[in-house]
């Protein structure tokens, strides 16, 4: 914490301190309920009232997950895809064959999953039918489209865009390299990929026109779009980094903002659902609120040394979880 960051203004009284007594690895919302996603085989759910649940899931580790506000979606080393509504009901959308690892997962449209095992990438769809691809490589992400039904699987050398509906071969956007984590803009104009070395690579999807955007210390595991796509957050370096995407050109040619410098890495971040504000969790366990506009900050929670791995606004943007790779855990209300 820096000596600007100790007279930071503070909302630690208005937090809950939960410990889900494992690392945490996610965290998600369903409704008011935040649902923390452990390392190994269970979900906790918190409720508004301070509730708490313990859910088993996967016979073991789990490797990915995913929320579309109804249901937290994950993927385990058991083979395994399951499904945990609000109400603790759990359900298992598929099983591979072969106990091959789900360590990637998305959301869609109409309740629509998508997964990975192998190279092999299946989508559910809401009538619960199963189309399968096959990836150039394992894939590193998945991510839904915002308008129609299309499927980006980041691999290496790029990221294939796929119509599961459709017979037509899926589509290729080209770059040399490892592609990790994938998502679009969310007018749809723009698709991002974080790489295995310290940079993001992008593209503008009406002409595949490419966009580098370096700098990083590290690599960049946590991605956030403002509610309107016009700044993307990233974490990965020393401080905040927020890229402005407005106008047709998105980031080519321009500079990222940069907010909060100090010594520990910004691991985690997330966007107010409607306002242009960022949450921001670093190595060293603080948690900060910072305004896109002019940098100001709002202190969530002091350091503690516990890295932040898990970040998540509820719906209405009242409610903000985090977790920690110790296990602890917590919930500021704005309400």
């Amino acid at each position: 914490m820096t000596d600007a960051q100790q007279n930071t203004p503070s909302l630690t009284e208005k937090t809950t301190q939960v410990n889900a007594d494992a690392p945490i690895f996610g965290v998600h919302f369903l409704g008011d309920t935040a649902a923390f996603v452990l390392g190994e085989e269970k979900l906790f759910l918190v409720g508004p009232g301070g509730e708490e649940r313990r859910i088993d899931i996967h016979g073991g580790a789990v490797l990915a997950s995913a929320c579309d506000g109804k249901r937290v979606v994950t993927g385990g080393d058991d083979g395994k895809i399951i499904a945990v509504a609000a109400d603790g009901t759990v359900e298992t959308l598929g099983e591979d064959g072969k106990r091959r690892w789900i360590d990637r997962v998305a959301t869609g449209p109409d309740s629509a999953v998508a997964w990975s095992a192998g190279r092999d990438v299946t989508v559910r769809t809401a009538k619960g039918e199963l189309r399968t691809t096959e990836a150039p490589t394992s894939p590193g992400g998945l991510a839904f489209a915002p308008k129609g039904f299309r499927l980006a699987i980041a691999h290496y050398n790029g990221v294939t865009l796929w119509f599961p509906n459709a017979a037509a071969k899926p589509e290729t956007l080209e770059w040399k390299g490892s592609h990790l984590d994938v998502t679009f803009s969310p007018d749809g104009r723009f698709l991002i990929t974080s790489m295995q070395e310290p940079m993001l690579h992008g593209w503008r999807l009406t002409d595949g026109k490419d966009m580098r955007m370096a700098g990083y210390a590290g690599r960049v595991r946590s991605l956030s779009w403002s509610a309107e796509g016009k700044w993307l957050a990233t974490s990965g370096a020393t401080q905040l980094v927020i890229w402005p995407f407005q106008g047709k050109d998105g980031p080519m040619g321009k500079q990222p903002r940069l907010a909060a410098p100090g010594e520990s890495r910004v691991e985690q971040v997330a966007y107010h659902p409607s306002r242009e504000v960022v949450a921001a969790g670093f190595s060293d366990g603080l948690v900060l609120l910072i305004r896109t506009e002019d940098s100001a900050e709002i202190l969530v929670r002091r350091p503690d040394g516990a890295p932040v791995t898990a970040l998540a606004w509820n719906t209405s943007g009242a409610l903000l979880a985090w977790g920690t790779e110790t296990g602890e855990a917590g919930l500021l209300d704005l309400s």
